[in-house]
């Protein structure tokens, strides 16, 4: 299937919680997977503004994740620091991995890149800087909790 990225709806939100929603109100994605009728894997396109983020740094306990950065500069922070990645760069991240990771533009113009993930059931999310756990639930969606289980009031 052809998919003109023109014609895929642009989504700003977030399922964060509410105190960390700030951080990422300058993502705008775009499924271009879903558009496609993709089951086993996602494809997002996205769109960072200056001094925002592709999400909390985190980790995956089974989904792998792939990025390609098509347009900008941006930051790549993980376990063993920041890199640049420019146009034309990607970095891969296996589940069950524990290198917590993140895209931020820190640079004054937009940052574009393709978000590549798979959607293996039961995976849950881990944010080494964040009092947050994330874990699927059955409608595909995500509970959140705090680091003690304590539900996260949404």
């Amino acid at each position: 299937m052809i998919i003109n990225p023109e014609n895929v709806p642009s989504r700003r939100t977030s399922n964060y919680p509410e105190e960390f929603k700030p951080l990422v109100m300058g993502r705008v994605k775009q499924a271009l997977g879903n558009a496609a009728g993709l089951k086993n894997f996602g494809v997002n396109l996205v769109t960072l503004a200056p001094g925002s983020c592709s999400a909390l740094r985190h980790w995956h306990t089974k989904q792998d994740e792939f990025i390609y950065v098509i347009e900008g500069e941006v930051t790549l922070i993980t376990n063993a620091g920041a890199q640049i990645l420019t146009p034309g760069m990607m970095a891969g991240f296996p589940s069950g991995e524990e290198d917590g990771h993140q895209l931020v533009n820190r640079s004054s113009e937009v940052v574009v890149y393709l978000e590549i993930g798979d959607r293996t059931p039961e995976d849950e999310v881990y944010y080494p800087d964040d009092d947050l756990i994330a874990k699927a639930s059955t409608d595909g969606h995500h509970i959140f909790t705090h680091k003690d289980g304590a539900l996260y009031e949404i």
